[in-house]
């Protein structure tokens, strides 16, 4: 059964909506509207934008060469990219809620088929860059090993 959320009250949903706009519109002015969560919906968006090639390497890296991530739709990469951005970036934050609200966030775009693969990829994905052998890169010089 699909839960849908009101774009007004998920962050993630509108982080999704944000992403898109910028990677496959092209759209360079992005606002931030007045939200209880805007500076965590911000904090992601910037983040994600900024860290865009490193967050694609790790996915390429964690998930093998057999992986194809343009191949993928559109959203789904959208989905997939902000996810890995919090898993790299927000230790505090545990996989499990991570998951969780990407894939009830994903119920509003996806299909019920592309929400369970999305599943088995964000826990895949998540395992591997928060294992023990799992290093946090904060910028392209500063990084924390996750114990």
């Amino acid at each position: 059964m699909k839960t849908y959320f009101n774009p007004k009250n998920n962050p993630r949903v509108i982080i999704i909506q944000k992403l898109y706009a910028k990677f496959f519109n092209d759209d360079n002015n992005i606002e931030f509207p007045k939200h209880r969560f805007k500076k965590f919906i911000k904090d992601i968006v910037l983040g994600t934008i900024e860290r865009n090639d490193l967050i694609l390497d790790e996915l390429s890296n964690k998930l093998g060469d057999g992986f194809a991530f343009e191949n993928l739709d559109k959203v789904f990469q959208t989905i997939l990219k902000a996810a890995t951005y919090e898993l790299l970036y927000k230790p505090n934050i545990s996989i499990n809620i991570i998951i969780k609200e990407y894939l009830n966030s994903s119920n509003f775009f996806l299909e019920d088929s592309q929400t369970k693969y999305l599943n088995a990829l964000l826990d895949n994905v998540g395992k591997k860059l928060r294992s023990s052998d799992a290093w946090i890169w904060i910028d392209k010089k500063v990084f924390f090993k996750i114990i």
